[in-house]
């Protein structure tokens, strides 16, 4: 792929929008989980190095899920115990269990997440429990490691729509938010797994979040781009006053349990947008694309992310 100069979009600052958003960067885990073959742990490690030295502050790095079910983040303890943490940077990891977060402790971890669903239908596919079941699972994880100092984060997916059950009424998902956020967690991350959300459901959701004691200062937003509408939904997002949004560097990623699910909104796209909007990201989008254009190359195939392609196509 031939580099060439970026050229930065025009900044036209508009009302109602936060001075700074927070991306978190999920290309390490997120991404690679649901690469067909297993990057060696050497490009995990530089890949993680160029996302910091590109400004991204939070790098969700692996994930402890039981390497029968994802192989392809089996290396997580050799990739933590050879990570070089760059500093001011967070390096949180997924928890699915009671199992994976004594992992997560021996590694030295301080910032988990935790991953729900808002449906029973994902709840028993991606967790083999039913909806009220997976906060049984999930109560001493949080609690354990709330007790050694820990930040814990909680996913909840197909908030937007589910494959096997439809649309989802918002009044679900915030019950479910309502109860991880109770059990200790700091953060909300509302995910839209297969990619159907439209603007006016996010407004929905988000409210229905609210009004269940959720604010939205503790509300981030996970999109997929499906059908295109992640950065439509992202804005939306926004103009409700979030202000962490989770992106995958070079658009990698989906979902192993929702063959639906096409690739995450991609981080570039993302920076692109908010440039445009004048909100501060800290990132620096020439040394971003670089590193997700090196990405595609050592997995074989052309980035996702339009604005990789526009800027190292």
């Amino acid at each position: 792929m031939g580099a060439r100069e970026v050229g930065l979009p025009a900044r036209a600052r508009t009302d109602g929008l936060p001075e700074r958003v927070t991306i978190w960067e999920v290309g390490a885990r997120d991404g690679l989980q649901n690469e067909s073959a297993v990057v060696p742990v050497e490009v995990k490690l530089e890949f993680l190095d160029r996302l910091a030295a590109a400004g991204l502050g939070v790098l969700e790095a692996t994930s402890f899920v039981h390497p029968k079910w994802v192989p392809q983040l089996a290396d997580a303890e050799d990739l933590l115990a050879r990570l070089t943490r760059a500093e001011g940077v967070s390096y949180p990891v997924l928890v699915p269990n009671e199992r994976g977060l004594d992992r997560a402790l021996a590694a030295g971890v301080r910032h988990i997440a935790v991953f729900g669903s808002a449906t029973e239908s994902f709840a028993k596919r991606n967790l083999n429990r039913t909806l009220d079941e997976q906060f049984a699972m999930f109560e001493p994880v949080v609690a354990r490691a709330r007790a050694e100092g820990l930040d814990v984060r909680a996913y909840v997916s197909m908030c937007f729509g589910d494959q096997w059950e439809g649309p989802v009424p918002p009044a679900q998902v915030a019950a479910v938010g309502r109860r991880l956020m109770e059990m200790g967690c700091s953060q909300l991350s509302l995910g839209d797994t297969i990619g159907v959300a439209t603007p006016g459901l996010v407004e929905s959701v988000i409210g229905a979040v609210n009004a269940a004691g959720v604010p939205t200062s503790r509300v981030a937003v996970h999109f997929h781009d499906t059908y295109g509408q992640a950065l439509s939904n992202t804005l939306a997002a926004l103009r409700l006053g979030v202000t962490t949004v989770d992106s995958s560097a070079g658009g990698l990623g989906g979902c192993p349990y929702a063959e639906s699910a096409t690739g995450n909104l991609a981080t570039e796209d993302l920076v692109w947008m908010l440039d445009g909007l004048g909100v501060e990201t800290g990132v620096d989008l020439d040394k971003l694309a670089d590193t997700s254009a090196w990405m595609a190359e050592r997995l074989g195939r052309p980035s996702p992310s339009r604005v990789v392609r526009a800027l190292r196509g």
